[in-house]
């Protein structure tokens, strides 16, 4: 069964946010080496648990976004689109990442499609 393995949180000012939640939480927050200003979040110890996540520059979204580990970006579109939802970003790479889609449910909720590949440039 898919299960949630990151979250973003979209910021106006990310360097504000990485403040907050450092603060609050005492979590580490690291610039991702990637091509985008997104800062990853690690919430706690690998042998605890829970999740870790990132900060992004705020685009379109005002809420967090959580993202579901899938075995094929591709079968879960499909799925999505066939039980009302919609796909706001098509599949796309992540350079050494994987594959990564955007999609709302039937309520409008977004959350991303993370189908892991290390090979993948």
């Amino acid at each position: 069964m898919p299960r949630v393995i990151h979250f973003e949180v979209h910021a106006d000012q990310p360097e504000r946010a990485i403040k907050f939640y450092q603060n609050v939480f005492g979590w580490k927050v690291d610039k991702w080496p990637g091509p985008m200003d997104y800062w990853m979040i690690k919430t706690g110890e690998e042998n605890e648990p829970g999740i870790d996540g990132a900060i992004t520059p705020r685009d379109q979204s005002n809420t967090t976004v959580n993202t579901i580990s899938v075995d094929s970006v591709d079968k879960y579109l499909t799925k999505v689109l066939a039980s009302g939802g919609k796909v706001i970003q098509p599949k796309g790479p992540i350079p050494g990442v994987g594959y990564f889609a955007a999609c709302t449910d039937s309520e409008g909720n977004l959350f991303g499609l993370m189908q892991s590949d290390p090979n993948v440039s």
